[in-house]
């Protein structure tokens, strides 16, 4: 699931401190390392859930273009616009990993990992520090794990847990990773991910 970099748009609550242009960078930065890692993985075809025109030539600029098929999100909130992506992908009569751009946490090698675990489970996430999730994983689906979620705030993963629970699915997770959301996040970009980090404004 991708949003287009446009300064001014992408990573808003990071341009007190990278300015629009730095924070834009960062996103598409930020967009290329999870492309690069989700074809590394290697574990299925690559669908990129763009919004909001996938007819924007920018698209076709990105790193591999060709290597993974363009979708366009639907209209809604983000509950409703990552539904939709799993139905689309469950319909092809495979699992689905649903991720989005901004956890470099998620290596090629993690999301091997987290593909396998849905051989002998129904779903997997990859919880984030700040409450939420960089990851989920399914090789069924309800719409419960999608509707009316607070998304953006510390009770993401805590109520998807308590609804898969409700479900009586079995659920892997890996260890919490740390996303790229605020100020405070880009020291451990820079520690970690040099290759992705940028100066401050």
């Amino acid at each position: 699931m991708a949003k287009e970099p446009a300064p001014g748009k992408a990573k808003t609550r990071l341009i007190p401190a990278l300015g629009e242009e730095g924070a834009a960078a960062l996103a598409n930065r930020l967009l290329n390392h999870a492309l690069q890692q989700a074809l590394s993985a290697n574990i299925g075809p690559v669908e990129l859930c763009i919004t909001p025109n996938p007819n924007n030539p920018f698209w076709q600029t990105l790193d591999h273009a060709g290597e993974y098929e363009f979708s366009a999100q639907v209209e809604g909130d983000l509950g409703k616009r990552m539904a939709t992506a799993a139905r689309r992908g469950l319909s092809r009569g495979t699992p689905v990993l649903i991720i989005g751009t901004d956890c470099p946490d998620l290596s090629a090698q993690r999301l091997r990992t987290m593909a396998e675990s849905l051989h002998t489970h129904d779903c997997c996430l990859c919880p984030v520090m700040d409450g939420g999730y960089a990851l989920i994983g399914l090789r069924r689906f309800d719409a419960s794990l999608f509707s009316s979620i607070p998304w953006s705030t510390e009770q993401v993963v805590d109520i998807t847990r308590a609804r898969i629970e409700s479900l009586n699915w079995s659920c892997y997770e890996s260890e919490c990773l740390s996303d790229v959301d605020e100020p405070q996040d880009l020291d451990r970009l820079a520690e970690y991910y040099p290759q992705l980090a940028t100066d401050r404004a």
